[in-house]
């Protein structure tokens, strides 16, 4: 565990143990549905680095990997959903099995965004693989295929999660306190 203590830690949610072993389930989950499949892991940065690293590293089927950048923005009200690519794939999908992999699936949007984008692309198939899925804050329904956690709707950071950019670097996942 990093020595790193943030200043306000309400708690931990996640010990590195409980993520790791988690990680390795799913891994195996993973493995077994695209064997013999011409998998692609697509991370959504900056949070998902963490978790997929961890995960590609688990996966023990041979994978492809690429990133993608997105920037959320709210509206003329304030209200979120309006989402756009800021740094596209280095590479087609055409043809792959395509694993959208998240650091936190929330509100839906970012998801739903992400899916209607890459499926016009021509994939094999498309899926999500996130690590949290807090849906008491969805908005938007979307299909997470693989998840490693549920979480309430608290703020969490560490494992690729941050504050104001800091605290992904953190080995477990913790809640924030409150303000």
């Amino acid at each position: 565990m990093s020595s790193q203590q943030p200043p306000n830690l309400e708690r931990v949610l996640f010990t590195e143990e409980q993520i790791q072993q988690r990680i390795k389930e799913v891994a195996a989950e993973i493995s077994a549905k695209y064997r013999d499949r011409n998998l692609k892991l697509i991370g959504v940065l900056k949070g998902s680095v963490f978790f997929l690293t961890a995960l590609a590293r688990e996966i023990s089927i041979p994978v492809k990997i690429d990133f993608l950048a997105i920037s959320s923005f709210a509206n003329s009200v304030g209200t979120p959903g309006l989402v756009r690519i800021a740094k596209d794939l280095d590479e087609g999908i055409e043809g792959d099995d395509v694993l959208l992999v998240e650091d936190i699936v929330d509100t839906g949007f970012t998801s739903r965004y992400l899916l209607q984008t890459l499926s016009g692309r021509g994939p094999n198939s498309l899926a999500i693989c996130t690590l949290l899925d807090r849906t008491p804050r969805r908005i938007v329904q979307v299909p997470v295929e693989f998840r490693c956690f549920e979480i309430p709707d608290r703020f969490v950071i560490g494992f690729g999660l941050d504050y104001k950019q800091l605290y992904r670097n953190l080995g477990y996942i913790a809640v924030m306190k409150p303000g």
